[in-house]
């Protein structure tokens, strides 16, 4: 298990990213003291938390726009209408 400061983190997310992307897990510290952990996600944690998979929940994004319809024609007709709203 990897440990980084909190200010660490902030100026090293990228590095945080990668240690977790192989499988490790990022202990966090504020002022010395642990503070949270940052670890990869399992399908156990997923269902625990009640979040669905990444694919799951794309293709239902992805079927829900299908059925629905657009109510403007273009992005122009949708700009000018928040334009309007916002005066």
């Amino acid at each position: 298990m990897k440990t980084m400061a909190a200010k660490e983190l902030k100026n090293k997310t990228g590095e945080a990213i990668r240690t977790v992307s192989k499988g490790r897990k990022v202990l966090i510290t504020l002022r010395g003291k642990p503070f949270a952990l940052i670890s990869p996600v399992t399908t156990a944690n997923l269902e625990k938390s009640g979040l669905r998979p990444i694919d799951t929940a794309w293709a239902d994004i992805e079927n829900t726009l299908k059925r629905s319809k657009p109510e403007f024609k273009n992005l122009k007709e949708a700009m000018d209408w928040i334009r309007t709203r916002s005066h």
